[in-house]
């Protein structure tokens, strides 16, 4: 990018660090809550909204982290930040629900996007074993996609059927003017927030003598994650187990079915996955994830101790970042 959003010392790179977050966060509540009533006044059904404006939205502050440190020839917080949040929303997150309410779902609930989840990690495993991820295998990868949104868009039409036109909301210039600008004004605050975790994620990588790749995963992973962690505290507070495991489930889909063929897409070129991600990252993300699912999908249910599993394998994977690639 041009413009370089970088401190100029430790407190102002922490500083600008965390007002990036702070916008990402903001930026993605406005541009939601817009994308949604501008979607359904336009009478777009709410499944449909669901399926495909909310799940693109909520995605959008990791996918333009992910996307501008691709452009910037930054591989490392590129492929660092869109794994390490599907590490982090299982192993801190998903964790977090269910040791404290185990949940309710049914397999038939979240049999095909759990199967879905860890095909997919799978899968991505296996195409970066020489340390690229191609514009081919990108494109496969995004068939990962097209079946989780034909899988959400039939399951919306299920549950909601045919709506009323009563139900839209009620279309005014002056409400159509609001949205149009919380629109514009929340992908402005999302992208100049991705900006500065970018600028300021390598700053802090260099200032403390670590590479790039495990503020990526780290710090940058986490602090996309938020809004996730923000919907399961929510959850738990409200007893809806369900919402935060299937929230989380969804999350994990779309940062890896689209940003990473997002990235190697917009580039032209394959996206470099260097040894952390190869040997470290992805691999723990397929290892974490297949910790919670695979004995949910044998049982039926989501279990109380699959959550304490998921924690202590993330605490596991973090010291060996550390202590193995954090020279």
């Amino acid at each position: 990018m041009a413009i370089n959003f970088t401190g100029s010392n430790l407190f102002t790179v922490l500083l600008l660090f965390a007002a990036g977050l702070i916008f990402i966060i903001k930026g993605g509540d406005w541009f939601v809550d817009a994308a949604t009533w501008i979607a359904e006044a336009f009478g777009i059904p709410k499944f449909i909204v669901g399926a495909t404006v909310v799940s693109f939205a909520t995605t959008l502050p990791e996918m333009l982290v992910s996307v501008f440190a691709a452009l910037e020839g930054n591989a490392d917080i590129a492929v660092g930040n869109a794994v390490g949040s599907v590490t982090a929303n299982t192993g801190l997150i998903m964790c977090l629900s269910l040791v404290c309410m185990p949940c309710l779902m049914t397999r038939k609930q979240f049999g095909f996007k759990a199967s879905l989840l860890l095909a997919t990690i799978a899968v991505l495993f296996a195409f970066t074993r020489n340390g690229q991820l191609s514009v081919a295998q990108s494109a496969i990868i995004l068939l990962f996609f097209a079946a989780f949104l034909a899988e959400n868009l039939m399951a919306g039409k299920r549950e909601h059927g045919a709506e009323s036109a009563e139900n839209r909301p009620q279309m005014t210039g002056k409400a159509l003017a609001c949205n149009l600008l919380g629109f514009v004004l929340g992908a402005a605050t999302i992208v100049l927030g991705a900006q500065l975790l970018i600028d300021n994620g390598s700053a802090l990588a260099k200032m403390i003598g670590v590479p790039d790749s495990i503020i990526a995963a780290t710090m940058i992973a986490i602090g996309t994650s938020l809004p996730e962690l923000v919907t399961t505290l929510t959850a738990i507070r409200k007893k809806e187990s369900s919402l935060s495991v299937g929230n989380i489930i969804g999350a994990n889909i779309m940062d890896l079915t689209v940003i990473l063929p997002l990235c190697t897409l917009i580039q032209g070129r394959p996206l470099n996955v260097e040894n952390q991600g190869m040997l470290l990252d992805i691999p723990a993300c397929l290892i974490i994830s297949a910790a919670v699912l695979v004995p949910a999908l044998i049982s039926g249910r989501f279990k109380r101790w699959t959550g304490f599993l998921a924690g202590g394998l993330y605490v596991a994977y973090l010291v060996v970042m550390f202590v193995f690639f954090g020279a």
